[in-house]
């Protein structure tokens, strides 16, 4: 394969696997070996081994002697993530609020009505995608492009929190009420009240982890 080649598998390689963590669509579970993956591709390993590697570089991913895996996060690093979304998120969302475009407001609007539906079906999964769904709308509008990439860096670290608050019955409700509020305010290119509404949902969040690791703890 040309060297050009190469560089361009190298690149769509990472861009696939990227896409995958952030829409949430790999496990903690999951572990990655540059063998299989190049079969996947129909590559030699070389390109999947550089696209891994920058993913592990970037903390998209962990390097380990049996493959690559989502990261494993401890309390501490949990806890300090937490504390840069409160700092970063509300801010960035504010930004964003005047950058949405009717197709981002309507993407708003049917990840909102989904959330919405799993009150009634307690389907989880479809919280968690409806949820990275809103996330991610709102994320691609902020027009700072390092405060954005900044928390596209750690979006795949938050996944196992996300997932586990997501399935607290107590934080279920207000989850969704608060995401309902903040389309609402999107809606309404509301930022001061978006700012504030993605405040307490981060805090929410937190707040959930918590007390679930409290419960286990018991």
């Amino acid at each position: 394969m040309p060297r050009t080649t190469k560089r361009h598998m190298k690149d769509q390689i990472y861009d696939i696997f990227l896409g995958r963590i952030q829409r949430g669509e790999i496990n903690h579970g999951d572990r990655f070996v540059d063998t299989a993956v190049a079969e996947e591709f129909n590559v030699s390993r070389m390109p999947v081994r550089d696209a891994l590697m920058r993913l592990s570089h970037e903390g998209y991913l962990d390097s380990t002697t049996r493959g690559f895996t989502l990261p494993n996060l401890s309390m501490r690093q949990i806890c300090e993530i937490f504390e840069l979304r409160r700092l970063l998120e509300p801010r960035a969302a504010a930004l964003a609020t005047n950058q949405l475009t009717e197709d981002d407001i309507a993407t708003l609007t049917r990840a909102v009505e989904q959330s919405e539906r799993t009150l009634e079906t307690g389907e989880i999964e479809s919280l968690y995608a409806a949820s990275e769904d809103i996330r991610r709308t709102w994320i691609m509008a902020v027009p700072n492009i390092e405060l954005r990439d900044t928390i596209l860096r750690y979006m795949a670290q938050i996944q196992a929190v996300r997932m586990a608050t997501l399935r607290d019955a107590t934080a279920h409700e207000t989850l969704v009420d608060l995401q309902r509020d903040m389309l609402r305010a999107f809606v309404e290119r509301d930022a001061a009240k978006v700012e504030l509404l993605l405040l307490r949902y981060v805090l929410a969040g937190e707040d959930s982890f918590l007390r679930l690791k409290a419960r286990e703890q018991d």
